[in-house]
């Protein structure tokens, strides 16, 4: 039914108004007697459970940052089977992120092109949702990136900011520098800048595991550099990877793409890439206790457990859930359980 509603119905729509609708139907499922049903039929089976970052995590997929921007879907998404939702990016200065439109579909490609530029509510009103939250529920990671009317140079005190007021509610918290829709944000991935700001960020996130976010457009050397960094300043992880920047290999009509324009891609023609760098983290850092979560190009169970075979702690997807509904994690869940039985 889905496939459907998405080729007759939701491609005519604007992509950032289908997505808000979307984000509806999810907090409508998040709350009783909704929840319940649909609870019941997403659960995951209790042979996925992963240990990692201090916490129980139901399943090792989980939704990745971006597709709940201020912690408005927690309930719902939890409810739908994902055992994680990383929401953000965050800011610590509310801002509206770039003109509009700046959320586009290339569908033959299974992908997304966004410059939404971290639109949000900012740190302060995030943290008040989370406080909302029930603890024992979800685990939920906290993604947090650089105000757009802060200096690069100011950077590690806006990061810093963010992380006081966001990490004692968080259950663990991921630096985004890898985004490219803020200017000069990317820069702050070269290692003689990332390492002052990620050692402020964990000292003042304290006890809460962090996390550094890398793009896949990085050279081969900085990534692994940027592994063996994140081990010397202590953090918990590592994620990889962001949106690439790359349109390299798309099928989708030239035309298209580019009035599509700039902004980071994501979806299917990330996959490789997105393995890749798996890889070259998982040399750098074969240490299994170093959590490695893989996202980029993740559509079904078989990625999924591709990326676990790989080395990676975790999984996330968001792009895949526009292309497969609602009940995508469900179905990652139980294909996961059935490929494990088969082995």
């Amino acid at each position: 039914m889905y496939p459907l509603l998405f080729r007759h119905v939701l491609t005519r729509l604007d992509p950032e108004f289908a997505h808000h609708l979307g984000m509806l139907v999810v907090r409508v499922l998040g709350s009783p007697p909704a929840s319940w049903v649909v609870r019941a039929l997403s659960r995951p089976d209790p042979s996925l459970a992963v240990r990692a970052l201090g916490h129980e995590f139901p399943t090792p997929f989980g939704v990745a940052a971006g597709f709940d921007k201020d912690v408005v879907g927690v309930r719902g998404l939890d409810a739908l089977g994902f055992g994680h939702v990383e929401v953000g990016t965050l800011t610590a200065i509310p801002q509206p992120g770039n003109p509009r439109p700046r959320l586009f579909r290339l569908v033959p490609d299974r992908a997304l092109v966004n410059r939404m530029g971290f639109n949000n509510k900012g740190a302060a009103a995030a943290a008040r949702r989370l406080a909302r939250l029930r603890r024992g529920g979800a685990v939920v990671g906290v993604n947090i990136g650089k105000s757009r009317v802060v200096a690069v140079e100011d950077a590690a005190a806006d990061y810093v900011a963010s992380a006081r007021t966001l990490s004692p509610l968080a259950d663990y918290l991921a630096v985004n520098v890898s985004s490219p829709n803020t200017p000069g944000l990317r820069g702050l991935q070269a290692v003689e800048t990332l390492r002052p700001l990620l050692a402020a960020v964990a000292e003042a996130a304290g006890d809460t595991p962090l996390l550094v976010k890398i793009a896949p457009d990085l050279p081969d050397e900085e990534v692994t550099a940027l592994a063996r960094l994140a081990v010397e300043l202590g953090l918990a992880g590592l994620i990889a990877t962001n949106t690439t920047i790359s349109r390299e290999g798309l099928t989708s009509d030239p035309v298209t793409i580019v009035a599509a324009g700039e902004g980071g891609l994501s979806g299917s023609p990330l996959k490789q890439r997105s393995l890749d760098v798996l890889a070259l983290v998982r040399t750098a850092v074969p240490d299994p206790g170093f959590c490695v979560v893989s996202v980029g190009g993740v559509d079904d169970a078989e990625d999924v457990q591709q990326r676990i075979d790989a080395g990676a702690t975790l999984v996330q997807g968001y792009s895949g859930f526009i292309y497969e509904g609602p009940f995508w994690a469900r179905r990652i869940n139980r294909d996961l359980v059935r490929l494990r039985s088969g082995r």
